[in-house]
Protein backbone atom coordinates (compact mmCIF):
# COMPACT_ATOMS: atom_id res chain seq x y z
CA UNK A 1 0.00 0.00 0.00
CA UNK A 2 1.23 3.05 -1.12
CA UNK A 3 1.91 6.24 1.82
CA UNK A 4 0.58 9.61 1.35
CA UNK A 5 4.11 11.17 0.90
CA UNK A 6 4.89 8.82 -1.97
CA UNK A 7 1.97 9.10 -3.82
CA UNK A 8 2.47 12.92 -3.35
CA UNK A 9 6.30 12.59 -4.63
CA UNK A 10 4.38 10.63 -7.63
CA UNK A 11 2.32 13.64 -8.66
CA UNK A 12 5.00 16.30 -8.06
CA UNK A 13 7.22 13.91 -10.48
CA UNK A 14 3.96 13.46 -13.21
CA UNK A 15 3.47 17.77 -12.66
CA UNK A 16 7.07 17.95 -13.82
CA UNK A 17 7.18 15.79 -16.52
CA UNK A 18 4.11 17.35 -17.94
CA UNK A 19 5.86 20.97 -17.61
CA UNK A 20 9.00 20.15 -19.28
CA UNK A 21 6.74 17.87 -21.96
CA UNK A 22 4.90 21.88 -22.43
CA UNK A 23 8.28 23.19 -22.57
CA UNK A 24 9.65 20.93 -25.48
CA UNK A 25 6.21 21.16 -27.66
CA UNK A 26 6.12 25.38 -27.09
CA UNK A 27 10.37 25.38 -28.08
CA UNK A 28 9.29 22.95 -31.42
CA UNK A 29 6.49 25.31 -32.21
CA UNK A 30 9.12 28.12 -31.84
CA UNK A 31 11.51 26.10 -33.88
CA UNK A 32 9.58 26.94 -37.17
CA UNK A 33 9.92 30.62 -38.80
CA UNK A 34 6.36 30.46 -40.38
CA UNK A 35 4.75 29.58 -37.29
CA UNK A 36 6.13 32.78 -35.48
CA UNK A 37 5.79 34.88 -38.07
CA UNK A 38 2.11 33.86 -38.14
CA UNK A 39 2.14 33.87 -34.38
CA UNK A 40 3.59 37.65 -34.74
CA UNK A 41 1.11 38.76 -37.47
CA UNK A 42 -1.96 37.63 -35.39
CA UNK A 43 -0.59 39.42 -32.39
CA UNK A 44 0.05 42.47 -34.30
CA UNK A 45 -3.50 42.22 -35.36
CA UNK A 46 -5.53 41.55 -32.52
CA UNK A 47 -8.45 40.60 -34.15
CA UNK A 48 -9.38 37.06 -35.87
CA UNK A 49 -7.23 37.16 -39.61
CA UNK A 50 -7.95 35.59 -42.53
CA UNK A 51 -6.00 32.48 -44.07
CA UNK A 52 -5.55 34.78 -46.72
CA UNK A 53 -3.72 37.67 -45.43
CA UNK A 54 -2.12 35.66 -43.16
CA UNK A 55 -0.30 33.97 -45.97
CA UNK A 56 0.15 37.33 -47.62
CA UNK A 57 2.30 39.06 -44.91
CA UNK A 58 4.06 35.45 -43.92
CA UNK A 59 5.08 35.36 -47.83
CA UNK A 60 6.24 39.03 -47.87
CA UNK A 61 8.40 38.61 -44.70
CA UNK A 62 9.84 35.62 -45.92
CA UNK A 63 11.08 36.94 -49.18
CA UNK A 64 11.64 40.10 -48.28
CA UNK A 65 9.07 41.81 -50.07
CA UNK A 66 6.16 44.16 -49.69
CA UNK A 67 3.11 42.65 -49.64
CA UNK A 68 2.01 43.90 -52.95
CA UNK A 69 5.08 42.82 -54.86
CA UNK A 70 3.95 38.59 -53.63
CA UNK A 71 2.78 36.73 -56.57
CA UNK A 72 -0.13 34.41 -56.48
CA UNK A 73 2.35 30.99 -56.45
CA UNK A 74 4.47 32.59 -53.64
CA UNK A 75 1.16 33.25 -51.89
CA UNK A 76 -0.52 29.99 -52.50
CA UNK A 77 2.91 27.90 -51.51
CA UNK A 78 2.55 29.77 -48.12
CA UNK A 79 -0.79 29.81 -48.13
CA UNK A 80 -1.02 25.56 -48.14
CA UNK A 81 1.34 25.15 -46.21
CA UNK A 82 -0.23 27.16 -43.49
CA UNK A 83 -3.74 25.90 -43.80
CA UNK A 84 -2.34 21.83 -44.23
CA UNK A 85 0.09 21.67 -41.59
CA UNK A 86 1.33 25.26 -39.40
CA UNK A 87 -1.74 26.01 -38.35
CA UNK A 88 -3.20 22.86 -37.51
CA UNK A 89 0.18 22.23 -35.54
CA UNK A 90 -0.74 25.47 -33.63
CA UNK A 91 -4.22 24.59 -32.83
CA UNK A 92 -3.32 21.27 -31.54
CA UNK A 93 -0.81 23.09 -29.32
CA UNK A 94 -4.19 25.24 -28.07
CA UNK A 95 -2.03 28.37 -29.42
CA UNK A 96 -4.66 29.24 -31.70
CA UNK A 97 -8.58 28.77 -32.82
CA UNK A 98 -8.30 28.03 -36.37
CA UNK A 99 -11.76 27.44 -38.60
CA UNK A 100 -10.42 27.31 -42.22
CA UNK A 101 -10.54 30.92 -43.22
CA UNK A 102 -9.44 32.46 -40.06
CA UNK A 103 -7.33 32.39 -37.07
CA UNK A 104 -7.38 33.95 -33.61
CA UNK A 105 -4.91 33.47 -31.17
CA UNK A 106 -6.08 31.83 -27.63
CA UNK A 107 -5.39 33.15 -24.33
CA UNK A 108 -2.41 30.51 -24.30
CA UNK A 109 -0.62 32.25 -26.47
CA UNK A 110 0.51 34.87 -24.01
CA UNK A 111 2.33 32.08 -22.33
CA UNK A 112 4.72 31.84 -25.32
CA UNK A 113 6.69 34.96 -24.44
CA UNK A 114 8.28 33.65 -21.85
CA UNK A 115 10.11 31.15 -24.48
CA UNK A 116 10.55 34.27 -27.06
CA UNK A 117 14.44 36.71 -25.68
CA UNK A 118 15.60 37.64 -29.47
CA UNK A 119 18.64 38.70 -29.28
CA UNK A 120 19.19 40.62 -32.76
CA UNK A 121 22.46 39.41 -34.52
CA UNK A 122 24.36 42.28 -33.37
CA UNK A 123 24.05 42.37 -30.04
CA UNK A 124 25.45 40.49 -27.21
CA UNK A 125 22.97 38.23 -24.88
CA UNK A 126 21.95 40.43 -21.58
CA UNK A 127 23.35 38.08 -19.61
CA UNK A 128 26.89 38.63 -20.97
CA UNK A 129 26.46 42.10 -20.41
CA UNK A 130 25.31 42.13 -17.13
CA UNK A 131 27.98 39.90 -16.18
CA UNK A 132 30.43 42.22 -18.17
CA UNK A 133 29.00 45.16 -15.55
CA UNK A 134 29.37 42.88 -12.85
CA UNK A 135 33.33 42.71 -13.57
CA UNK A 136 33.66 46.71 -13.84
CA UNK A 137 31.64 47.24 -10.75
CA UNK A 138 33.74 44.67 -8.63
CA UNK A 139 37.07 46.42 -10.38
CA UNK A 140 35.49 49.36 -9.20
CA UNK A 141 35.19 48.17 -5.62
CA UNK A 142 38.30 46.49 -5.40
CA UNK A 143 40.41 49.52 -6.76
CA UNK A 144 38.15 51.40 -4.00
CA UNK A 145 39.34 49.24 -0.91
CA UNK A 146 42.70 49.06 -2.43
CA UNK A 147 42.59 52.45 -2.32
CA UNK A 148 43.77 52.30 -6.05
CA UNK A 149 41.01 54.37 -7.81
CA UNK A 150 41.46 58.14 -6.48
CA UNK A 151 38.82 59.43 -4.42
CA UNK A 152 39.82 62.94 -4.57
CA UNK A 153 38.11 63.90 -7.35
CA UNK A 154 35.29 60.90 -7.20
CA UNK A 155 34.28 60.35 -3.77
CA UNK A 156 33.54 56.71 -2.90
CA UNK A 157 29.84 57.27 -2.97
CA UNK A 158 29.97 58.66 -5.87
CA UNK A 159 31.85 55.45 -7.60
CA UNK A 160 28.94 53.59 -6.14
CA UNK A 161 26.56 55.57 -7.61
CA UNK A 162 28.25 55.73 -11.15
CA UNK A 163 28.23 51.61 -10.79
CA UNK A 164 24.78 51.51 -9.65
CA UNK A 165 23.86 54.02 -12.33
CA UNK A 166 25.07 51.83 -15.39
CA UNK A 167 22.90 48.87 -13.90
CA UNK A 168 19.92 51.26 -13.46
CA UNK A 169 20.52 52.40 -17.03
CA UNK A 170 21.25 49.23 -18.66
CA UNK A 171 18.14 47.62 -17.15
CA UNK A 172 15.38 50.22 -18.37
CA UNK A 173 17.13 50.11 -21.66
CA UNK A 174 17.24 45.93 -21.07
CA UNK A 175 13.36 46.46 -20.31
CA UNK A 176 12.63 48.82 -23.40
CA UNK A 177 14.68 46.68 -26.11
CA UNK A 178 12.60 43.47 -24.70
CA UNK A 179 9.06 44.81 -25.50
CA UNK A 180 10.17 46.35 -28.95
CA UNK A 181 11.65 42.59 -30.01
CA UNK A 182 8.07 40.74 -28.65
CA UNK A 183 6.31 39.43 -31.31
CA UNK A 184 3.37 41.29 -32.49
CA UNK A 185 4.79 44.41 -31.31
CA UNK A 186 6.87 46.04 -34.46
CA UNK A 187 5.86 45.73 -38.48
CA UNK A 188 8.19 43.05 -38.94
CA UNK A 189 8.93 39.95 -37.05
CA UNK A 190 11.94 39.86 -35.02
Amino acid sequence: MATTSESKAATSKTAGQGEESRQGEIFDLLSNQRRRYAIHYCKREDDPVTLSDLAEHVAAWELNKEVEEITSTERKRVYTSLQQSHLPTLERANVIEFDDRTIELTDEAAELEVYLDVVPGDSIPWGVYYLGLTVIGSVVMAGLWLEIVPTDIIPELGWATLVFGLFAVSAIVHVVQNRRMRLGEMERPP
